[in-house]
């Protein structure tokens, strides 16, 4: 009993006199050009506020991470040119969008990545208004539309939105899930102040997203041989109706083995789809807790984190949401039931408008804390004494290990202290040092890279490539053993808000200068273990047998 008390108190102690240092390097490492979206001073469509998202995969095979940045256009105006930010080394970036083929503009949205033809090189999957574009990595630096050629859409307008590589049935080959914001004809939507939902605080708005037409989420099965084939309806996804659908994650929530997805949902019941393991999925987000916050009321999700963060062996989820509203925090209870924890866990800012979230430790300490970027939706606020603004913080909660998190925004460096326009969020370990930085996609603004300079404890990081599962080894769980405690983590596609989280895993071990064991549960069913293990490196490991 002892035991377990020092565990749990120590970090609540060190929550008094927490103190992190993070500095925003964008400027300095070459993050330089800027997000063009929609109006900066006013919107006058929903189409202009939802903004971009952002990939930290490693596109060339180098062993380091490189950085994709969606970007997208003004109304009446050509479209600004993505940026694919090639790590040069050290932190140091150079945009060869142009020279990689990725040259569409238009109203670009999210971005997920996962290697879907299984040729040992990461695809990705960038969501328009118009029609999604998957953007085959060739191997050469360069990549290919090859939208068409994989039978995915290339006719019609879906306003696509969050996204996720995910082999949902496990057959080796990565299936995705796209999900849909609003069935948008901007020649029928009306203008800001012209009807029910057009008005926010008696100032006339862009309308929406009430009032407009829902739209349908899609997945899309991976045959194989390059193409897809959408299942959509044989698999359960239309079966709930309609949605308001934003952020997207796949993980196994129920830890049996087979990946569920969770949709994040704007004034319209969010989804968490329980894989049924036969190629189809019942949707229990109301039954399960997800869909509502902890007093049942709708809510306009935009993002999700998942992690472990108390420890229990289970993925729990966060949530952003509305201003007005908290971060919901949903407590995976035993796989198949969660509770809304945020009031008691302690995420209580209600003044903000949330969109990228991630888990991230950010000392080391074992426990993962949790960042939220901000920025309002109208930018007709500023200046109107109404209690909001449209730049807003960027805020990081400090897991204490009991449960609880502490606000320690103040006391987390100069880049916690600039208010933004944030919309996309990733997490990766861009300059090699072992720990993750926290990349902002800024609307009509260049973005931001928040590098930590904190005083931490030791850490581990996993790379994975799958041989008889998908090589990117999206789905497989990994759990670290160190001192008395597991800590476990899943290789996910998509997340946050729009973006991608870097493919390499981190675990922190505070004091621990080894882990005791690591056992990847690999999505072909092959269960893997490495015995101790050193701290403070990579362990890049190969899924055995093919």
């Amino acid at each position: 009993m002892r035991r377990l008390f020092a565990i749990f108190a120590l970090p609540v102690l060190a929550a008094s006199i927490f103190h992190a240092d993070f500095r925003d390097i964008a400027a300095a490492s070459g993050l330089t050009a800027k997000n063009i979206f929609g109006g900066a001073a006013r919107k006058d469509f929903i189409l202009e506020t939802t903004g971009n998202g952002a990939a930290i995969f490693d596109y060339d095979g180098d062993g380091r991470d490189d950085i994709f940045i969606a970007n997208g256009r003004q109304l009446n105006s050509p479209g600004a040119p993505a940026q694919l930010y090639h790590n040069e080394g050290a932190g140091h970036f150079r945009d060869l969008a142009k020279q990689a083929g990725l040259a569409r503009t238009g109203w670009q949205q999210g971005v997920c990545s996962g290697d879907y033809d299984n040729d040992g090189r990461p695809d990705l999957l960038v969501t328009f208004y118009g029609h999604n574009v998957l953007y085959r990595n060739r191997g050469d630096g360069m990549f290919e539309d090859a939208t068409e050629k994989a039978k995915l859409p290339v006719t019609g307008v879906r306003y696509g939105s969050g996204c996720s590589f995910v082999d949902y049935d496990r057959d080796g080959y990565l299936d995705l899930f796209v999900a849909n914001y609003v069935d948008l004809d901007l020649a029928k939507t009306p203008h800001p102040g012209q009807g029910e939902f057009c008005e926010w605080k008696s100032i006339p708005v862009m309308c929406g997203p009430r009032g407009l037409p829902k739209a349908l989420n899609a997945l899309y099965h991976n045959n194989g041989d390059g193409t897809f084939t959408d299942v959509s309806e044989s698999a359960g996804i239309l079966k709930p109706g309609g949605r308001y659908g934003l952020g997207v994650v796949a993980a196994d929530f129920d830890n049996d083995g087979w990946p569920d997805i969770y949709v994040a949902c704007d004034m319209t019941p969010s989804l968490l789809f329980h894989n049924r393991r036969d190629g189809t999925f019942e949707e229990r987000g109301m039954e399960a807790g997800v869909a509502f916050n902890f007093d049942g009321a709708l809510q306009a999700g935009m993002g999700i984190a998942v992690a472990d963060y108390d420890g229990d062996g289970l993925l729990d989820i966060a949530k952003t949401n509305f201003s007005g509203d908290l971060t919901s925090l949903y407590h995976n209870d035993d796989g198949k039931f969660f509770t809304d924890v945020s009031r008691q866990a302690g995420l209580r800012a209600r003044q903000f408008l949330g969109w990228g979230v991630a888990f991230v430790d950010v000392d080391d300490d074992g426990w993962r804390d949790l960042v939220v970027a901000n920025g309002h939706v109208y930018p007709e606020v500023e200046g109107k004494q109404l209690g909001d603004k449209y730049l807003q913080p960027t805020i990081l909660y400090r897991n204490l290990g009991n449960g609880k998190f502490s606000d320690v925004t103040e006391t987390a460096g100069p880049a916690f202290q600039v208010p933004r326009p944030a919309r996309g969020l990733a997490t990766g370990d861009l300059d090699g040092d072992g720990r993750p930085e926290i990349l902002l996609v800024n609307m009509n603004a260049t973005p931001s890279l928040l590098k930590n300079r904190t005083p931490g404890g030791h850490y581990l990081n996993i790379a994975l490539t799958g041989t008889k599962s998908n090589r990117s080894a999206i789905g497989a769980r990994v759990i670290v053993t160190a001192g008395g405690r597991k800590r476990i983590d899943e290789v996910m596609s998509g997340a946050s808000y729009y973006s991608q989280n870097s493919f390499t895993l981190h675990f922190g071990l505070g004091a621990l200068t080894a882990a005791d064991e690591i056992e990847i549960k690999w999505p072909s069913g092959t269960i893997q273990r490495l015995g101790k293990t050193p701290a403070n490196q990579t362990v890049k490991i190969t899924e055995p047998g093919k």
